[in-house]
C-alpha cells in the first residue's frame, strides 16, 4: 500500500478550507488498496452533500497540482457522521444538549452511559440518562480525566 504524506496534505487543505468556512476534521488514507484519501470536514450548521461537492471540486485540483499523490487515488469528501467521536472539551461544549454515548472510568472499571449532555464545564460533563426500569431519570457526572471516549448518539 503507498503511503501519502497525509500531514503535508492536511497544511496545503486547511487555509483552503477554513477560508470556504469549514474545519478539516480528519484527513486519511483509506480503502482496500489504499488509494482513497477521505476527508471529513464540519461547520456549524449539518454538512450538506452541496458541501462536500464543493469541497471535492477545490481540494481535487489543489491536491493534484501539489504532486503529493504521484498515482491515481480516489477522493472522499463526507461529514464526520451523525455517531461522531467528540474528541475535545470545546467539542461536548458545542454539543451540549444533545444526545450522547459516553465511555468512562468508573472505579477499576469502564461503564457507558447514554443519555442527553446536559452539562459542560472545567471540572467534567453530566449526562441524564434513563432511570432503570421506568425510573425517573438520573444525572452521571463525569471528571474529565475518567472520560474514555465519547460520540453523538442517534435516537432511534
Amino acid at each position: 500500500m503507498p503511503t501519502w504524506p497525509i500531514p503535508t496534505i492536511k497544511e496545503l487543505l486547511e487555509p483552503t478550507l477554513k477560508h470556504m468556512g469549514f474545519e478539516l476534521y480528519s484527513l486519511d488514507q483509506s480503502g482496500q488498496s489504499g488509494r482513497t484519501l477521505r476527508i471529513s470536514i464540519d461547520h456549524d450548521e449539518p454538512i450538506t452533500i452541496e458541501d462536500c461537492e464543493r469541497v471535492s471540486r477545490i481540494a481535487g485540483p489543489l491536491i493534484e497540482h501539489s504532486n503529493l499523490i504521484a498515482w491515481p487515488y480516489d477522493l472522499e469528501v463526507s461529514s464526520p457522521g451523525a455517531e461522531r467521536p467528540l474528541r475535545s472539551h470545546a467539542e461536548y461544549q458545542r454539543f451540549n444538549g444533545k444526545r450522547v454515548n459516553v465511555r468512562y472510568l468508573s472505579g477499576e472499571s469502564e461503564t457507558v452511559v447514554e443519555g442527553q449532555l446536559v452539562a459542560v464545564d472545567g471540572a467534567g460533563i453530566a449526562v441524564q440518562a434513563p432511570g432503570a426500569r421506568g425510573r425517573a431519570p438520573v444525572i452521571v457526572h463525569i471528571e474529565w480525566d475518567d472520560v474514555v471516549a465519547g460520540r453523538l448518539a442517534v435516537a432511534i
